[in-house]
């Protein structure tokens, strides 16, 4: 082992904004706030996701190649359905793809992100 994992960076127009979407899809707390610079994780002495401020911006187009996806995260869940509803009200949309055991959705600001069940 070379190290362990610290966090995901996220690039996104708005750090608040994102980082609230994430928090109450992920039950996290905000561990670090720097306006440009937003961590939220379990602790602040554990691995987090940091979503940082892109001047430049442009949402991948998944699935057409155009844009790539960049990253994306899978959120372990009991119940497809219910889970699905509850993401739509915090603001993401469905994408295509998907199948029995994960859908596909875009996140506020258009990075994917799949809810499984496995």
């Amino acid at each position: 082992m070379i190290g362990t994992w610290h966090g995901l960076i996220i690039d996104c127009p708005d750090p608040q904004e994102l980082s609230q979407f994430y928090r109450e899809l992920l039950g996290m707390v905000q561990v670090q706030d720097d306006g440009d610079w937003v961590v939220i994780g379990d602790a602040v002495d554990r691995p987090g996701i940091a979503f940082q401020q892109a001047e430049v911006y442009r949402a991948p187009t998944w699935p057409d190649p155009e844009v790539h996806q960049q990253m994306h995260l899978d959120v372990r869940v009991n119940d497809l359905d219910e889970s699905e509803r509850r993401v739509l009200e915090l603001g993401a949309r469905r994408l295509e793809g998907g199948g029995e055991t994960f859908r596909v959705f875009a996140d506020p600001v258009g990075h994917p992100f799949c809810l499984v069940t496995m």
